[in-house]
């Protein structure tokens, strides 16, 4: 997604996604050190090729904040399973993923919307992207 709009010259809108791979990835670290706390060894299995075309950013953060809402379900299942085996030390990691969720998905929702009001091009999405542009990624402090 940072590839497309890099092309297409909106390096605000970049740099979020590059700031949102950033953020991901400290969040599959966080899963990655629990297991490992557990005594376990992480398992990672094969994943499907991104999607690499797209026709605009809006199609960009539909796909985004559809995304977040698919990682919202999968947690708040692997907390039911967590509560169900009364795994108290996976229940307590996953409800700093669930009240991050909150925040994921009413970001891409929130910058959707944007994107919608301008009509998705123009000038409104060139000020979209100097605003994107300031985002940077800071680990929590609590994490």
């Amino acid at each position: 997604m940072a590839a497309y709009c890099a092309e297409e010259e909106l390096d605000g809108f970049a740099n979020f996604f590059i700031v949102q791979a950033e953020e991901e990835r400290f969040h599959a670290m966080k899963f990655f050190t629990l297991i490992g706390d557990l005594g376990q060894r992480p398992i990672i299995t094969g994943f499907e090729d991104p999607k690499n075309e797209f026709s605009s950013v809006q199609e960009l953060f539909e796909l985004a904040l559809e995304h977040e809402q698919f990682v919202t379900k999968r947690i708040h299942m692997l907390m039911d399973m967590a509560r169900q085996e009364n795994h108290h030390q996976t229940v307590s990691f996953l409800q700093w993923f669930i009240d991050e969720q909150v925040e994921e998905e009413a970001n891409m929702s929130k910058i959707l919307r944007n994107i919608k009001r301008v009509g998705g091009e123009g000038y409104g999405i060139l000020l979209i992207d100097q605003e994107l542009a300031g985002r940077i990624f800071t680990p929590p402090a609590q994490a």
